[in-house]
């Protein structure tokens, strides 16, 4: 594409907090795609290390970690200097999300984040109890804070790849399924929750997997005592040693023992007494086929499966879909995790995000599976190669591309709906979203298949399993 399109003028400072991978990935698409005032354009990160990347273009530069003490004179003069209205793009770790998204609101600038990130010590802070260290908690925090204020200046919580765009692919494959299925339905309109869990309902579908399989290789092999992955380590790590994290439908007839359920709110996540990057699930992605994803934790867990739940006149619920991550990592990303759980998950000294130039090929399969219903499983997603990645944006693998392309359609929701208040990415125009992100995403299609997680099983041991319902988390938890 020469000539990329421009979705709108951002009339007032541009600042993004964080310059990490996933910053550096974003800056490119911002400036293909929106009219803005460059001098106005501020980056705030506490490393310096790409700083080149903005002094060639001029744009302003503070080397500064963003904390609780300094947000608010920080970031409210950078905000509102020259009028117009700001926009926060927040890709950054150990920073409140919440925090930062009310200062937004209350000064009328727009906001938009990839995940409910902390202060710096939460996801380690020992004297909490794992239920106050999952997703579900964080995003309470932002749903409670939606209570409180609604509508308003437009804040667009969790809009990354996933959370963010596997939500609209969750619609788009509902669609999709239904048509193949020849199933009549009129489709929900955006805001109409409870017809598109109806719709989920009626096509029988039981649960989504976020099934994801990165197979981006390195000219070099790793070495030791090194953590390498496709995007942010410090995040991974983070989310890793977050308790295992699920949406929870009305379907299972089983729980782990080391399970527990939420006290407040939806309550339609459990967690597990682990840690989501030790915990094995299966799975399916096309290109692999059948495979073990870690069952980490991820807001849309939560949000998809608090989406689609049916509740009757008395408010009890009577459908809901169980949801959860089941990513299986590049390579050497797992070598990672084996050697920081082997270590008594100590992290390793030296933490690297591998660039694009240090791959030598391989995608990121990145979709939703449907399951459960007449046709069995449904795949719809993304396989994005790191050689059309390098074709189409810089500074960036497809990992990353997948990332910033669902911040920068979010950014152009958020510009097209300014009074929208706080707003999850299944509550967007999902149709809109993706016609914003689909040039960035490679091949985007649909695969069903034939494969369960009864395939193979019981084999030669005997084990604990659900031969009458093949989706029951019994069969798809690796026990």
């Amino acid at each position: 594409m020469a000539d990329w399109p421009r979705y709108g003028k951002i009339s007032g400072p541009i600042v993004m907090i964080g310059f990490g991978s996933i910053g550096r990935g974003t800056l490119p698409l911002i400036e293909r795609h929106f009219e803005y005032d460059p001098e106005r354009f501020v980056v705030i990160d506490p490393s310096d290390t790409d700083k080149k990347l903005l002094d060639e273009r001029g744009i302003r530069f503070i080397q500064k970690a963003v904390t609780k003490k300094n947000y608010r004179k920080l970031l409210k003069p950078l905000l509102t200097e020259g009028g117009g209205q700001g926009f926060c793009v927040n890709l950054s770790v150990d920073t409140s999300s919440l925090d930062i998204m009310k200062l937004c609101r209350e000064i009328g600038a727009l906001y938009i984040d990839t995940v409910v990130e902390p202060w710096l010590g939460f996801y380690f802070d020992a004297r909490t109890d794992n239920a106050s260290r999952t997703n579900y908690a964080l995003r309470e925090t932002v749903r409670t804070e939606k209570k409180k204020n609604p509508g308003g200046t437009t804040a667009v919580s969790c809009c990354g790849a996933n959370p963010g765009m596997v939500s609209w692919f969750v619609k788009q494959a509902l669609v999709n399924l239904a048509k193949d299925m020849k199933v009549k339905f009129a489709e929900p309109d955006t805001g109409d929750r409870a017809g598109w869990a109806k719709l989920m309902k009626k096509l029988g579908v039981k649960g989504v997997h976020i099934a994801e399989r990165d197979t981006q290789r390195t000219k070099k092999p790793k070495p030791m005592d090194v953590f390498w992955n496709t995007w942010s380590v410090e995040g991974f790590i983070s989310e890793g040693l977050q308790p295992a994290e699920l949406g929870w439908g009305t379907h299972e007839k089983w729980m782990p023992k080391n399970a527990r359920k939420q006290k407040k709110g939806p309550k339609c996540a459990i967690f597990l007494e682990q840690p989501g990057a030790n915990t094995r699930v299966r799975t399916w992605c096309p290109t692999p086929g059948a495979q073990y994803g870690f069952l980490v934790t991820h807001n849309e867990s939560v949000s998809i499966a608090d989406y689609f739940t049916m509740r009757d006149k008395k408010g009890k619920v009577t459908f809901r879909p169980t949801c959860h991550y089941a990513y299986h990592p590049c390579n050497d990303a797992v070598l990672s995790l084996h050697e920081m759980f082997g270590a008594a998950g100590k992290a390793q000294p030296v933490q690297h995000v591998l660039d694009e130039n240090e791959l030598v090929d391989g995608i990121d399969e990145l979709g939703v599976l449907l399951y459960g219903h007449k046709k069995n499983a449904y795949w719809y997603g993304s396989q994005l190669s790191v050689e059309e990645t390098r074709k189409i944006a810089p500074y960036q693998n497809a990992t990353g591309l997948q990332v910033t392309s669902a911040v920068l359609a979010g950014m152009v929701w958020a510009l097209e709906n300014p009074q929208a208040g706080i707003v999850e990415a299944d509550e967007m125009d999902y149709r809109r979203c993706l016609e914003v992100q689909m040039p960035y995403l490679g091949p985007v299609k649909g695969y069903y298949t034939d494969w369960t997680p009864l395939d193979g099983r019981p084999g030669l041991f005997e084990e604990d399993i659900d031969k009458k319902d093949p989706w029951q988390f019994r069969n798809i938890l690796v026990r």
